[in-house]
């Protein structure tokens, strides 16, 4: 037997102030994406921003349905948006941003598992790795360099 240890790097911010500028600037485009979000049900709104290497900005909003959990988080949206129709141009950044409309979201929301297995698809087959930013409505901000301090010890294409 053999304990082994890793480490995931965050830095963690007190506001979107301290944010360099094109930092701040992706997350007001996920706060754009987030007044699209369709969230009847959860009312629980999340929106994401992806920045290609072109300089586009895709959005992605949560889109839920009556027959739940049938429906898609923002991320998935984004990325699956961004490779349809720039399927050969690199992921830089991605900003995530939620909010409540029955309480204050006031710690960071990041991407859910299968959300986090679906970016980490991308990271791979680009080989290279893109930021990840993600808030609530108010409160601390989270940022890592690369969808492997999200998902340790994760699955990708090369176990195939």
């Amino acid at each position: 037997m053999k304990k082994i240890n890793f480490s995931s790097e965050a830095i963690i911010y007190d506001d979107v102030s301290e944010l360099s500028k094109e930092d701040q600037e992706i997350i007001k485009e996920a706060n754009i994406a987030k007044g699209k979000s369709y969230a009847p049900y959860s009312q629980f709104n999340v929106g994401a921003a992806i920045l290609l290497e072109n300089g586009v900005i895709i959005h992605g909003s949560n889109q839920e349905s009556a027959a739940y959990p049938s429906g898609m988080c923002a991320e998935r949206v984004a990325v699956w948006k961004a490779g349809s129709e720039y399927p050969n141009v690199k992921i830089l950044k991605l900003a995530i941003v939620a909010s409540s409309k029955t309480t204050v979201v006031d710690k960071p929301v990041g991407p859910c598992g299968a959300c986090r297995q679906t970016l980490l698809d991308y990271e791979v087959n680009q080989k290279a790795p893109f930021e990840v930013i993600f808030m609530g409505e108010v409160g601390k901000i989270i940022k890592t360099e690369s969808l492997v301090s999200l998902l340790p010890f994760s699955f990708d294409s090369s176990y195939l």
